[in-house]
């Protein structure tokens, strides 16, 4: 295995280092502030533009696309070490450098699967960051542990299709700049269950289209245009608007969710690590019982499981990195899973202790770890539960066994 980045990757890891120290930290609680004084918890600030516009003249834009022509071409291990960076500014570094999910996502699928008109329509606007987008497949009415369950329909009606369902969790559905989303739903009842489902576009401004309400994440409303529940009645929308074939929404729903778990974990590897670093910081400074936190045996090994927990799952994470890159998607399958339950239960951990040491200010606004906490809980369902993914690692070493 390899994990040593090309001299380009290395060139744009430093300038990313040096990007988040002067732009991204520095501005964390400027943009929250702004936010808050507007009273629009979707509110854009007009700072942002800046720090994109900044982030594009240094060449930090579209990291994750391996293309070349439209993304900084970069490998999978190379974008990973890139993405544990943002990852230590979750609400801020992955939009400023137009790296944010769902949009990540949705530019994948454009890009691997979409047609001309459709990449000129949606792909390169959602490139240069003029707009943002949405995913719609988790549904309130079944388990979508496995998505084969989905009820939501799409049904062909002459030159149209007609879309209708509900779904929750539609991650950045609530942004005013959200132009178009990814809906997968059912378009043949009666084929395999892993060929009844579809991918389709769907405008915002189609009629039909309602965000029934917004969706907290454990009381917080962070995140990048929020999480709302839609309902979608009699929504018709030109069949050009299909994403493939139909029958191909599952194998899309694969491709797009592969790269998008490296993203997930190598972003909480960074939240892991800047956790770590507030958790040893307060330790050094605050006294109790006649000693610095940092001298006490519980908090130290705390900090020594933190570490070998953050070492562990970046290793693991950066294998199936490399295995995408050598022997693709399906070579790395369990590793996949397994990296979706190592990496957030790592940074679980972690975040936890470092609450913990923090006292009071832990849970509070003042650091970021409770805003971490709810990512990282809300990370051990999307993408598949860990239940799920216990079960894909257990199967295969069942097999290989039998």
């Amino acid at each position: 295995m390899d994990f040593a980045l090309s001299d380009r990757a290395a060139t744009l890891r430093d300038d990313l280092l040096d990007f988040m120290d002067s732009w991204i930290y520095p501005n964390e609680s400027v943009l929250a502030a702004e936010v808050e004084a507007s009273g629009n918890r979707h509110h854009h600030p007009e700072l942002l533009e800046d720090i994109k516009a900044e982030a594009r003249r240094r060449g930090l834009w579209n990291l994750f696309l391996p293309d070349d022509v439209h993304g900084a071409g970069l490998s999978n291990v190379e974008y990973a070490s890139l993405c544990e960076i943002l990852g230590r500014s979750p609400l801020v570094a992955p939009e400023a450098t137009n790296c944010a999910a769902p949009d990540t996502g949705n530019m994948e699928v454009l890009h691997l699967f979409g047609t001309s008109e459709q990449q000129a329509q949606w792909l390169e606007p959602l490139l240069a960051g003029e707009i943002r987008s949405s995913f719609f497949m988790t549904e309130p009415d079944v388990a979508s542990s496995d998505a084969r369950n989905i009820q939501s329909s799409i049904t062909r009606d002459g030159d149209d299709y007609v879309v209708n369902g509900r779904k929750w969790w539609s991650s950045g559905a609530s942004s005013p700049r959200a132009r178009v989303g990814v809906f997968m739903g059912v378009t043949d009842p009666d084929a395999d269950s892993y060929h009844q489902q579809s991918m389709i576009l769907v405008p915002f401004d189609t009629p039909g289209v309602e965000v029934v309400r917004e969706l907290p994440v454990l009381g917080r409303y962070d995140g990048h245009g929020g999480h709302p529940e839609m309902r979608f009645t009699d929504v018709r929308v030109p069949a050009s608007n299909l994403i493939g074939n139909e029958g191909d929404g599952f194998r899309i729903a694969q491709e797009r969710l592969g790269p998008g778990r490296i993203h997930h974990c190598m972003r909480a590897i960074g939240m892991a690590e800047r956790s770590l670093e507030l958790l040893i910081d307060r330790a050094i400074e605050r006294v109790a019982f006649g000693k610095r936190l940092a001298d006490q045996g519980k908090i130290q090994h705390w900090i020594a499981q933190s570490r070998v927990r953050i070492e562990a799952a970046r290793t693991l994470t950066l294998k199936t990195a490399w295995l995408m890159d050598t022997v693709g998607n399906k070579g790395a399958r369990m590793e996949i899973s397994a990296i979706k339950l190592a990496a957030p239960a790592a940074a679980e951990y972690v975040i936890d202790k470092a609450i913990q040491v923090h006292g009071g200010a832990g849970v509070s606004d003042d650091v970021p770890l409770a805003s971490f906490h709810a990512q990282i809980r809300a990370m051990r369902l999307f993408d598949g539960p860990d239940e799920v993914h216990e079960m894909s690692v257990a199967r295969r070493e069942i097999r290989a066994r039998e």
